[in-house]
């Protein structure tokens, strides 16, 4: 039986990898929980789970009695085989990297740990031979397509269903509030998450990460919208050969991959796939110009350097700005370009350097929230 620990249990893919645990207790213990500010949703979680340790930010109102460590030092508790990073931006770097180097598994859906420092994450995990397993539903995919093959992919293709907005002018763009951007036609998702995959940065971000899981030019990944959500990804090999991963959308699906790899486990409990019902399968090109966002981000990943810890840290405050209602939509795209703008790079960064970026990155797109040009 393994025994785990989730990071961030409070959030969308924390709640849903419970979900996929309570449904196979011959397999899986919960050892660990940690949360951030839904304290009475972790507490409950504790008293339904009964995790020996917990991290969160206050003391919570429960009766079990765990006991409370720092989120690094739970994720290398030796008494941990498995930890899942379900965190959203930087909050999992540095339990990521102690994991790693205390030899634990790795089941990761937190993007930006590898967009921020991908070289070193990837670099630590070689050197203490450690497989980080892919949450994300494109990256699972592509996970699952090389399994078992000595090929190389010559190409990487990952499937964006274009949010809610694809078809919107950029004026009506403009329009959108945070209670529209937030009702995703298909997938369950985070509060972040859900407005990056209406700005299309979810997927430039997710083009980086790809690069850093399994060592491919960003240049041979190539990113098409799949309106229907069943393709999550595509693979293609030097004969010209491609396999794609298919499956309704359903997280617990990558979520259940990633915690029983390299076996596979029944689960009734998620709906399967009928082709017959399946009307079409429908591709197009990602529409740049009309989301600046994939594009910046897609930039500022082949910069590398401290570049995309800019992106990164721009990226969370200005979807915090919007969803709070100080920004536009259409605001949330200059607030990084003018952050990244601004931004001396340093190549070849340490950890220092790219905390150092993700912090000053946060003050500039405050500050440039708050001018006058935004609002033009």
């Amino acid at each position: 039986m393994k025994r785990i620990a989730i990071l961030g249990s409070t959030g969308s893919i924390g709640q849903q990898t419970l979900e996929v645990i309570k449904k196979l207790p011959d397999k899986f213990k919960i050892l660990a929980l940690t949360g951030g500010n839904n304290s009475t949703l972790l507490a409950k979680q504790i008293e339904q789970f009964r995790p020996a340790l917990i991290s969160a930010n206050e003391v919570l109102d429960t009766y079990y009695p765990a006991k409370y460590l720092p989120m690094e030092d739970i994720a290398s508790h030796p008494d941990i085989d498995l930890v899942v990073v379900a965190t959203t931006g930087k909050a999992g770097l540095l339990p990521t990297l102690r994991a790693i180097r205390a030899g634990k598994q790795i089941a990761l859906a937190n993007k930006e740990i590898l967009v921020i420092a991908g070289e070193i994450i990837t670099r630590e995990a070689s050197q203490f031979k450690i497989e980080i397993r892919p949450i994300d539903s494109e990256h699972s995919a592509v996970w699952q397509c090389l399994n078992g093959e000595k090929s190389r992919p010559t190409r990487i293709i990952l499937t964006a269903s274009g949010g809610p907005f694809y078809n919107y002018s950029r004026q009506k763009l403009a329009e959108i509030t945070p209670e529209e951007a937030l009702k995703h036609p298909t997938w369950k998702m985070g509060r972040k998450v859900t407005i990056d995959s209406a700005t299309l940065v979810n997927k430039g971000l997710e083009a980086i990460e790809a690069h850093w899981l399994f060592s491919v030019p960003l240049d041979s990944i190539e990113i098409v919208i799949h309106r229907q959500s069943i393709i999550h990804s595509l693979v293609e090999f030097c004969d010209g050969s491609i396999k794609a991963q298919l499956s309704l959308p359903d997280m617990r699906l990558p979520i259940q991959y990633a915690l029983t790899y390299p076996e596979r486990s029944p689960n009734m409990y998620i709906p399967r796939l009928d082709l017959l019902q399946t009307k079409s399968l429908s591709f197009e090109p990602a529409r740049r110009q009309q989301f600046p966002c994939l594009a910046i981000v897609l930039e500022a990943g082949k910069r590398g350097g401290t570049y995309p810890a800019v992106l990164s840290a721009a990226d969370e405050i200005a979807v915090e700005l919007f969803l709070n209602g100080q920004i536009t939509f259409n605001n949330i795209a200059k607030v990084i370009y003018q952050t990244l703008n601004m931004h001396q790079v340093i190549y070849n960064p340490s950890l220092e350097d790219i905390l150092s970026a993700d912090a000053w990155a946060r003050e500039v797109a405050m500050d440039i929230a708050g001018k006058k040009v935004l609002q033009k």
